[in-house]
């Protein structure tokens, strides 16, 4: 996204706070095209035949963002990317959990804990362990469970990430490794499904 963009977004989510009509349909879309490449790079990651679309999720997730309370107003557009990495994490964990209830625990939806940039593809992870290890990791260290849900279904960079957690680039450059690895050794450990 241009910075010309990314003001436009910041301005606009301050209008939408200050509750302008209009404001809403005109940020969306401009955030349109990219909620909907994250959603293409989550669903793309999934099993064949999956049923949920990109726009769909990009669908849900908007619904959601428009409910948000009028008085906690977007601070600019990293947040509210951040806001929505949250958003897109919850529409797929409940796509995932209604289809193993429908379903009584077939094929859960995968994932990929990696760069978007990596070379070599990191093995697809359960969204549903992916979460609840995520909700582990969180009650040992907050920091580094929102840095894998701002990269993860956020889709943002280190640089971002770090704009959003109000830190330089290296702390979060380190959670992020620490967090993958502790992902991993989670989710690697007897009794996991994965």
């Amino acid at each position: 996204m241009s910075r010309a963009s990314s003001n436009d977004v910041t301005r606009l989510l301050h209008d939408w706070g200050n509750g302008t009509a209009d404001a809403l349909p005109r940020l969306i879309e401009i955030v349109y095209p990219e909620l909907r490449r994250i959603a293409a790079r989550h669903l793309s990651r999934e099993r064949m035949g999956h049923t949920l679309q990109p726009t769909a999720l990009v669908s849900e997730a908007y619904l959601r963002l428009a409910k948000q309370p009028a008085g906690k107003p977007f601070q600019d557009r990293t947040h509210f990317f951040a806001v929505a990495a949250r958003v897109v994490r919850a529409v797929l964990v409940d796509h995932a959990r209604a289809r193993l209830a429908s379903k009584r625990g077939g094929g859960a939806i995968a994932v990929e804990l990696t760069d978007a940039v990596a070379p070599v593809p990191a093995p697809s992870i359960d969204l549903i362990d992916l979460h609840n290890a995520l909700t582990a990791l969180e009650l040992i260290d907050p920091q580094q469970s929102r840095v894998v849900e701002l990269r993860c279904f956020g889709g943002l960079s280190i640089d971002e990430t770090a704009e959003v957690l109000a830190v330089s680039a290296s702390p979060v450059d380190r959670d992020w490794l620490l967090a993958k690895t502790w992902i991993r050794r989670q989710m690697t450990r007897p009794g996991t499904s994965t």
